[in-house]
């Protein structure tokens, strides 16, 4: 954990912070001088029509995106000039993920378990995403809400200190949404 990371919290909470945020494709400015913050615990979300900007602010808050002007930080670190060591620090979900279909569910878990420093008990997330059942299917014979859970464990599996979820409802029926919310309140309060 970085030092900055550590100050930042004990002075102010703030784990994300975003000012003046810009990003331009060609002549279209995709986003506009947004700025916000989200502190500790903090659940927050981007709510907009389609093409609004939401996906390329996620993707810019994690460092896979560069951003025009504006300055961001998470966990105290700049995304694309740390971007080494954020990526040890955050889970995400991205809105177009996807895995090779052969793959398990339970060697998913495993491999993205073997790439992080610290690793939660991917068996406990095949129960909790109610992916019991499922666990050595393999990725391409899932329906759509089950690649998503999948999808939503993978970015837990390092016990990351900020998690990204873009669309993370998209393919779950209503109760299975439910379930959801749930399961990220649960994970918030530990």
């Amino acid at each position: 954990m970085s030092p900055s990371y550590d100050l930042m919290v004990m002075l102010n909470g703030i784990v994300i912070e975003v000012s003046n945020l810009r990003k331009i494709y060609k002549s279209i400015a995709a986003i506009d001088d947004v700025s916000f913050q989200v502190r500790e615990g903090e659940i927050f979300g981007l709510l907009g029509p389609n093409g609004a900007g939401k996906t390329t602010t996620v993707e810019c808050l994690q460092g896979l995106r560069h951003r025009d002007s504006g300055t961001i930080r998470v966990l105290g670190l700049d995304p694309e000039a740390d971007a080494s060591n954020l990526k040890k620090l955050i889970g995400s979900q991205l809105q177009e993920s996807a895995l090779p279909d052969r793959i398990k569910v339970w060697e998913a878990l495993d491999l993205f378990a073997s790439t992080g420093k610290v690793a939660v008990d991917w068996s406990a997330l095949i129960e909790q995403w109610g992916l019991k059942e499922k666990r050595n299917a393999a990725f391409g014979t899932l329906s759509g809400g089950q690649r998503q859970r999948l999808l939503i464990a993978l970015a837990l599996v390092n016990n990351p200190k900020v998690v990204f979820l873009d669309e993370m409802t998209t393919g779950l029926d209503p109760a299975a949404r439910r379930v959801t919310w749930d399961l990220i309140k649960a994970i918030r309060d530990r």
